[in-house]
């Protein structure tokens, strides 16, 4: 991909806006998982280090919720850095205008402005003006068409951070894996994975269906699968006699409700781990969040870190089941994308990433 890269960009002295994807769970005020954010730090680092005037511009919650919260985090690990409560107006202007080499700045809440979700042209030109050059370390956020994503890079130089590369590179590993590939889709929303599925039972050597995702198929070979979660905005009818899908053959249930995968499936799930070069997962294998019935995603997580296989891993649920679960450390790859992990398996490329290749490379 054309991209230009951060880390070889001359930014002395230039203003950057910086867009990160610090969508972060917030608990009584204080950020509950920095994940996201501990991934973005090497890039603010670095533009620090190169000189740059860092303005960093993010969103969370989908509701108006104000970035002070992620503003205290990065406050103890920046000591130059400033949190203005508003987008644009006057109070960002002036502390942009007295900005020094180094200094930080984060601006509120992006989605607090209607413009950003509606990709408005003013406003991407608006922020725009406030910044000398674009650096895009948002990767989660990459697959949405928003302002702070394509609009910007219409107007400045534009790079991909260090997490953005990192995350292009790994992923890509799935379009030419090792074999045998392993491919275990999870989760509740089959319209999510459909594509991925469809990609990948050309590439993959087994896919495994766990979760809500297998009813789907239960459902078709007429299984009794009584009040279990079934994604009827999708049919999966084409490959019910595929050969390379595996579901699970046992269960753990609640109130006629499928939960859990069983012992049994979880035993089959090592076997094909064990066997693996390459497994890619996303999407967990049952109602995780309830300690009785997270024992198959868990150990899923589990037979993946103990295989001798290349092990890259996206998405929110999947994240923190792996955390529960003690290994998040031991996987190759963890992707900060879930929907834009998806989008990218299936599509190869992202709005983010198109609007990187087209943008300015002059600065």
């Amino acid at each position: 991909m054309n991209l230009q890269p951060v880390k070889k960009a001359n930014l002395k002295g230039k203003r950057v806006l910086l867009r990160a994807g610090f969508d972060v769970p917030i608990k009584n005020g204080k950020v509950a998982e920095d994940f996201r954010i501990k991934k973005s730090l090497p890039t603010v680092r670095l533009l620090q280090y190169k000189g740059a005037k860092v303005i960093i511009l993010s969103h969370l919650g989908e509701n108006g919720v104000s970035l002070k919260p992620v503003a205290n985090y990065l406050s103890r690990h920046f000591s130059n850095f400033k949190f203005i409560s508003s987008i644009l107006g006057k109070s960002a202007e002036k502390a942009i205008s007295f900005m020094k080499e180094g200094d930080i700045i984060m601006l509120e809440n992006l989605r607090l402005d209607k413009g950003e979700e509606k990709n408005d042209k003013n406003f991407a030109k608006k922020l725009a003006k406030m910044g000398d050059a674009y650096v895009n370390e948002a990767f989660s956020v990459s697959h949405r068409a928003h302002a702070s994503i394509v609009g910007i890079p219409a107007h400045l130089p534009s790079f991909a951070g260090l997490l953005f590369e990192n995350e292009l590179s790994n992923l890509s590993k799935a379009f030419k894996p090792k074999h045998p590939f392993l491919l275990i889709l999870g989760g509740v929303k089959f319209e999510s994975k459909l594509n991925v599925l469809e990609k990948f039972v050309k590439i993959a050597d087994k896919i495994f269906i766990g979760g809500a995702l297998a009813n789907n198929f239960f459902k078709l070979k007429r299984m009794n699968i009584d009040n279990s979660i079934v994604d009827t905005k999708v049919s999966v009818k084409k490959y019910l006699n595929n050969q390379k899908i595996i579901l699970p053959i046992d269960f753990r249930t609640k109130k006629e409700m499928i939960l859990d995968i069983g012992p049994k499936t979880i035993k089959e799930i090592m076997d094909l781990a064990k066997k693996s070069k390459f497994i890619l997962w996303n999407g967990p294998m049952g109602n995780f969040e309830d300690k009785r019935f997270a024992r198959g995603t868990e150990m899923t997580a589990r037979a993946i870190v103990a295989s001798p296989a290349v092990s890259i891993v996206g998405g929110g649920d999947t994240i923190a089941a792996a955390k529960k679960a003690g290994v998040i450390e031991h996987f190759s790859f963890v992707s900060t994308g879930g929907g834009a992990m998806l989008e990218f398996l299936a599509k190869g490329t992202l709005p983010g990433i198109e609007a990187l290749i087209k943008s300015k490379k002059r600065i």
